[in-house]
C-alpha cells in the first residue's frame, strides 16, 4: 500500500488491482443502504462491470489496515446530455474533459476523510492528465453535495439521467474550476 502524506493516518490510496473488485463490490453493497448509492439497486448489470467501466481511465481504492474501504475511477466524458452541459459550463470541449465516478466509502468508516482522500487523487490526476474534472451528484445525498461545494465544485446545470429513479429531483452536474481544490 501507498500512503498518501495528504491522506488521512492510516488512509492508503492505491490503484485498484482486479483482485480487488470481489472486496470492492462487499463494500458496495453494505454502503448502498445507508447512502443510497447506487440508487438502483440491486444493479441491473453486474457489480463488476459497474465498477469497470469501458470509459474508465484509472481507478483507486482506498485502504485502512490493509483492507479496502473505498473506491473512486476517472473516466473519459461520453457523448449526451450531461456531455452537453459540462462542455457548457466549462467552456471546454469533451475530449478536456474527465469524469469523477464510482466514488464510494465503506460507511463503517465515514468521517475519517476517506472520500475526501480518494477525491482528492483523483482530481491531481484528472488535473495531471491536462484535464477538467467534471461530476453528477443526486441531489439527495446532501452530504456528498456539501463536500463538492466546500472543495470548490460549481453546479452548471442539472439532469435526468435514464438509472435516476422517477422519485428522485434531478441529479446536480458539477464542474471544478482551475481554481478549485
Amino acid at each position: 500500500m501507498t500512503v498518501d502524506p495528504r491522506a488521512p493516518r492510516g488512509v492508503g490510496i492505491r490503484p485498484r488491482r482486479p483482485e480487488d473488485l470481489p472486496a470492492l463490490a462487499a463494500v458496495l453493497a453494505a454502503q448502498q443502504a445507508y447512502t443510497g448509492y447506487p440508487q438502483r439497486w440491486p444493479l441491473p448489470i453486474p457489480v463488476e462491470e459497474f465498477l469497470h467501466r469501458p470509459a474508465q481511465l484509472q481507478a483507486w481504492v482506498a485502504e485502512v489496515d490493509d483492507e479496502v474501504v473505498g473506491h473512486v475511477a476517472a473516466a473519459t466524458v461520453e457523448p449526451g446530455d450531461m456531455a452537453t452541459v459540462w462542455s457548457a459550463g466549462t467552456g471546454r470541449p469533451l475530449s478536456e474533459l474527465a469524469e469523477v465516478s464510482v466514488l464510494f466509502v465503506d460507511h463503517a468508516t465515514a468521517g475519517r476523510g476517506v472520500g475526501s482522500a480518494l477525491l482528492t487523487t483523483v482530481v491531481e490526476y484528472i488535473r495531471g492528465s491536462g484535464l477538467t474534472p467534471v461530476l453528477d451528484v443526486v441531489q439527495e445525498t446532501a452530504n456528498a453535495v456539501r463536500l463538492y461545494q466546500r472543495r470548490g465544485w460549481q453546479v452548471v446545470g442539472e439532469s435526468r439521467p435514464p438509472w435516476l429513479p422517477d422519485d428522485h429531483l434531478p441529479v446536480l452536474l458539477m464542474v471544478l474550476p482551475d481554481d478549485g481544490a
